[in-house]
């Protein structure tokens, strides 16, 4: 018999985009990292496939409590941002970019809960008005060159960091890992800069202004892949999830 718990636990259901249109492999690799930690964290994975019709992304997205934008190997295309694309920069995905529009209107709109990770914070950023750094070259690697292993760095968070600074309350110096080559330039309307790499301050983290109102986190490194040994990357998915279960529609 079904409790109302499990019931409850069941109905929370998180939107997550497929990676890329361009690499079914990759797809196949990552997507299911994300609907593990999800569904540790107590929910309800919802793949969303890219090149949809937009009133059927709308239709599976109007169903979910939350959303998570994943990584990417593509680049947000710089003309988002006003720029120009620098030789460094990987060839957009646009199938990705028009999904994620549709889903970050839908969660900024109705104050869902929304978690952005790399490529999804960057995108999240971008559509709030911000900006990127194309290619980092601050003497600090940031990306783990092809021959090695996982790269990490240290995390130094920011006094305003109240998300961040309660998942990471037990640790005495954060560790995070890495695997970007693009980072946050400037932060977008209604965001605020959480953590900085230790080495050299790339900005790491962007947090919501308004906390009371909507869970909004995108962190530049990857929970997914550390929360099965990692009790802050639990945390953030934890709270991901406790921040759905007390989602409702605003009222008008």
């Amino acid at each position: 018999m079904t409790t109302p718990a499990e019931g409850a636990a069941r109905a929370l259901r998180v939107a997550i985009p497929v990676p890329t249109h361009t690499d079914t492999a990759y797809n196949e690799r990552c997507w299911p990292q994300y609907a593990e930690a999800v569904q540790a964290a107590g929910g309800t994975p919802v793949r969303i496939e890219l090149g949809l019709e937009p009133a059927e992304t709308a239709k599976l997205v109007a169903s979910c409590q939350a959303i998570l934008l994943p990584g990417s190997p593509a680049d947000v295309h710089p003309q988002k941002y006003g720029q120009e694309a620098q030789p460094e920069t990987a060839p957009p995905d646009l199938a990705r970019e028009a999904t994620d529009e549709l889903l970050l209107q839908d969660a900024f709109h109705l104050r869902k809960p929304l978690l952005g990770v790399c490529f999804g914070l960057q995108m999240m950023n971008v559509w709030r008005g911000g900006s990127l750094a194309q290619h980092l070259d601050t003497g600090s690697p940031h990306s783990p060159a092809a021959d090695t292993g996982p790269l990490q760095h240290s995390l130094v968070l920011e006094p305003g960091a109240s998300l961040l600074r309660a998942f990471f309350a037990a640790e005495t110096a954060p560790v995070i890992n890495s695997s970007h080559h693009q980072a946050i330039d400037c932060a977008g309307d209604g965001l605020r800069v959480a953590a900085r790499s230790a080495p050299d301050g790339v900005i790491e983290a962007l947090e919501g202004t308004t906390p009371n109102e909507q869970f909004l986190l995108g962190v530049q490194w990857h929970p997914e892949r550390s929360f099965r040994t990692d009790a802050p990357s639990r945390a953030i998915f934890s709270a991901f999830l406790e921040a759905a279960a007390r989602w409702h529609l605003p009222r008008s």
